[in-house]
């Protein structure tokens, strides 16, 4: 019997591309960033410039890829004097998370990106959804295993988690058929972003595991435009499954 699995990273609002996801699979595999913050290929989207504005999305998206990150953090931190940051954004990925759920087909397999806010999550949770952090599962005869959210960065999203923290996360796992992840491993690589023009933050606890455990697939996203969209490490096949926001397609895994 054949198994086929669609796996997604980096949604960013496209809910409609979501729906579509799980057309002639088994399951749904999403690595996470629900959110749209900011489209940086389209400043008129996402929650940024619904609250600030078009030409203020322009400017902070400029200073970032200038990578003058403190003049940027300065910059927001202004736009957002007076208002209930958190409160604000909360209410805003509610809404975005209140469509993206309920495209998800069944089953779907979820973890979080660093853009997501995990304790909302819970909130969403329905039959054919399973939300795995740290955890593993089995689907069609072989054990995926799931970390999600991201390390810290000059960005500062939602769900960074320290360095020894994620560690013990990918630790938790064990030998897996399937690691998927959010970040991908430490590799220059598989990191380098080629429209960004700069390194995202890889996980090295990622590419000891691939290393020490040798599974076959290491699946990820977080980098949209990489230099490598895969690679082989050893035995084991390492895919950026690709920026699904712009793409709305699907990578998909057969066995």
């Amino acid at each position: 019997m054949r198994n086929r699995v669609h796996v997604v990273s980096d949604v960013h609002g496209n809910t409609a591309a979501l729906a579509r996801a799980g057309d002639g699979a088994d399951a749904l595999i999403c690595l996470g960033d629900l959110v749209l913050f900011l489209d940086y290929a389209d400043h008129s989207r996402g929650i940024f410039p619904d609250l600030f504005g078009v030409a203020n999305a322009d400017r902070i998206v400029a200073l970032r890829t200038a990578k003058k990150f403190a003049e940027a953090s300065a910059f927001g931190r202004s736009l957002w004097a007076g208002l209930d940051r958190e409160q604000v954004i909360e209410e805003a990925v509610r809404r975005q998370y209140d469509e993206m759920f309920a495209a998800f087909p069944a089953p779907t397999y979820a973890t979080y990106g660093n853009v997501d806010i995990p304790r909302l999550w819970p909130e969403y949770a329905r039959p054919g959804l399973t939300v795995l952090d740290g955890e593993r599962v089995e689907i069609g005869g072989r054990v995926f295993g799931f970390v999600g959210g991201g390390l810290p960065s000059p960005m500062r999203t939602p769900y960074e988690v320290d360095v020894a923290e994620y560690a013990a996360k990918v630790e938790a796992l064990g030998e897996v058929d399937v690691l998927c992840s959010h970040i991908p491993p430490e590799v220059p690589e598989l990191c380098y972003d080629t429209v960004a023009r700069r390194f995202e933050r890889g996980s090295r606890a990622l590419l000891d595991a691939i290393h020490r455990t040798r599974p076959r697939y290491a699946l990820f996203g977080h980098v949209h435009q990489p230099l490598a969209q895969r690679m082989r490490i050893g035995a084991t096949e390492c895919v950026n499954v690709g920026h699904f926001a712009s793409t709305g397609r699907p990578w998909a895994l057969e066995w």
